[in-house]
């Protein structure tokens, strides 16, 4: 069971500040090291504010790359798509970067778009950012899905959810990135952040087996 280091801040927008600050300074480390920085965002509010705060932060932009951990089955420029909200939070100034490598949700043939998409992968991300819904689920690895038990491929396709399908990375995937960062918010994450922590395999989130993961949760999260 990978080891999880857990830091609480006083609420969501001290949380979207301490994660940018986060991946602001693993971007600089990534990039005088070996050229870029491959990042796997996944969505919701948290990681959009964290993202408006990125303007505030010595980021190397050029060198960055972003990643797709999950997104809807919608048209471009969907409001459920992640993409939309991720562009638009994205500070204005960021010095001709990021590379954002958008996951092919618009193509006819899921299937075949999976696996391009997964061949875009770098070998280990850097970072990957998750997040950690009330019942335990992250990236759209939901309880229930058979996208859980995919082991032979990095990107997989799920069962309808909330009305939409979604293209996720999987285990295989998550497991192998350099270093994971949660970004955990709410009192309704109480249960699954004490799951999560204890290494509760019961909730797809804790069977991301990646050795590094640092957890920072607001106050409401940590009970």
């Amino acid at each position: 069971m990978p080891d999880l280091l857990l830091e609480v801040v006083a609420g969501p927008e001290e949380l979207a500040r301490r994660g940018a600050n986060f991946v602001a300074e693993r971007a600089r480390e990534a990039a005088r090291e070996h050229g870029r920085f491959t990042f796997a965002v996944s969505g919701g509010t948290t990681p959009w504010a964290m993202f408006g705060d990125l303007g505030a932060e010595d980021v190397p932009w050029e060198h960055v790359e972003l990643f797709q951990v999950d997104e809807r089955v919608a048209p471009r420029g969907d409001p459920d798509r992640n993409l939309t909200h991720l562009e638009a939070s994205l500070p204005e100034d960021r010095s001709g970067g990021p590379t954002i490598h958008a996951m092919p949700v618009e193509d006819d043939d899921l299937e075949a778009a999976a696996e391009r998409y997964a061949a875009e992968l770098p070998k280990r991300f850097d970072l990957v950012h998750l997040g950690l819904g009330p019942d335990g689920h992250t990236a759209s690895l939901v309880p229930g899905d058979p996208v859980l038990d995919i082991a032979d491929r990095a990107v997989g396709l799920t069962q309808e959810y909330n009305g939409r399908r979604r293209m996720t990375l999987t285990y295989p995937a998550l497991s192998r990135a350099d270093e994971v960062m949660w970004l955990i918010a709410g009192t309704d994450k109480v249960e699954a952040l004490k799951k999560l922590s204890a290494g509760d395999a019961s909730i797809p989130g804790a069977r991301v087996a990646a050795a590094r993961q640092v957890v920072f949760a607001d106050r409401a999260a940590a009970g």
